[in-house]
């Protein structure tokens, strides 16, 4: 597929809302862990004692990694308290912004419209976006040498009707070749497979590639696979999002003091990062070594973090058009995601630091 390719031919991004499985994304399980240390908070408190932020130990999360390690989150908060909780999959964290266990979550587009759909507009918001990109095609080179080589194949992806598994059956139809979208068989095999276990999963030779985030994919390649597609290049301008920061509703209307600070800091991490690049992966990758034991290996760090842009844009209209893949797939019914954003605290902080204000796509609340 050529970078040329029309909006309307991406339309299989998003997830089946009737199974709660289905929220995740881009995760690598299902727990949940705390950060239960103390950061001295200085300064002003503001209208709550603290704020508990939800994302996942991965580079497509490096905003909330960097902004959480270097500080630059809490600095913004002053005397009110940051409480970090670390999630390996969508449906665990938003599980507990739906019981109120953490007010402000790091999550992919899949969860948010299911989040959003499932109550009805009544749960969420998506407040600003954080990361495009950062997904691959990566296969075995002695099996695959072509996209045309994959029919016929065993390629990988992380879950069942997630954003990566849904792209990779959106592309596989317009191969013109046929796959049963829940058993994955046909004339590809689609192995649905956690991608903590994916690299094994190649190195055993049970899999022959995998459409999968970084580091995963990166992983892979350090295994001896080779990247054959970047998805970014099947999208406009090869930029799709891939990681947006949401909101309990209840905390916006209650705290709008403390969501507008986590963002001012949420926006200067990303222009932290996007300005000293090699610190802000190492930073991440430090925050990393604390969260799961280990850091992640040069070969594999170093490979996948230019794939990653670190953005406040949400993309908005990649968002729709992922929902709308998801319905031409007959995998989604036709969701309501008018009011899905609320971009006017981003917008304020943007104007003030004088960017360019961000459009939600007509999907803003009224």
């Amino acid at each position: 597929m050529s970078a040329a390719r029309p909006l309307t031919t991406l339309r299989n991004v998003a997830v089946i809302a009737a199974l709660p499985l289905l929220l995740a994304s881009c995760g690598y399980g299902s727990d949940a862990k705390t950060d239960e240390k103390k950061v001295a908070a200085e300064g002003k408190k503001l209208s709550a004692d603290t704020v508990r932020l939800g994302y996942f130990p991965n580079l497509t999360h490096a905003t909330a990694l960097v902004g959480d390690q270097e500080g630059i989150l809490q600095k913004e908060l002053g005397g009110t308290q940051l409480k970090v909780s670390t999630f390996n999959a969508g449906p665990s964290e938003i599980e507990a912004l739906n019981a109120d266990s953490i007010d402000i979550g790091f999550i992919g587009p899949s969860p948010s419209i299911n989040g959003y759909t499932k109550s009805k507009g009544k749960n969420l918001r998506i407040i600003a976006g954080s990361a495009s990109g950062g997904v691959k095609l990566v296969v075995n080179p002695a099996k695959i040498k072509t996209l045309d080589d994959i029919k016929g194949k065993r390629i990988a992806t992380p879950q069942l009707g997630n954003t990566q598994d849904v792209a990779f059956l959106n592309w596989i139809s317009e191969k013109g070749w046929k796959v049963d979208a829940q058993s994955g068989k046909g004339d590809v095999s689609v192995l649905r497979t956690d991608n903590k276990v994916t690299p094994d999963a190649y190195k055993s030779g049970s899999i022959d590639g995998a459409w999968v985030p970084e580091p995963t994919a990166s992983k892979l390649v350090s295994e001896g696979a080779k990247v054959l597609l970047d998805e970014s290049t099947l999208w406009p301008d090869k930029k799709f999002v891939i990681t947006n920061i949401i909101v309990s509703q209840k905390f916006l209307t209650e705290h709008p003091d403390v969501v507008e600070a986590v963002l001012r800091g949420s926006s200067k991490t990303n222009e932290w990062i996007n300005a000293n690049p090699d610190k802000a992966k190492a930073s991440a990758n430090t925050k990393l070594k604390e969260l799961s034991g280990k850091p992640l290996g040069a070969e594999v760090i170093d490979a996948a973090w230019p794939s990653i842009q670190f953005t406040d844009d949400p993309l908005a209209a990649t968002l729709q058009a992922q929902a709308d893949h998801a319905v031409k797939a007959g995998l989604l019914k036709q969701p309501d995601l008018n009011g899905i954003y609320d971009l006017r605290t981003l917008n304020k902080i943007l104007k003030g630091a004088g960017k360019p204000e961000i459009s939600d796509a007509g999907l803003g609340a009224k």
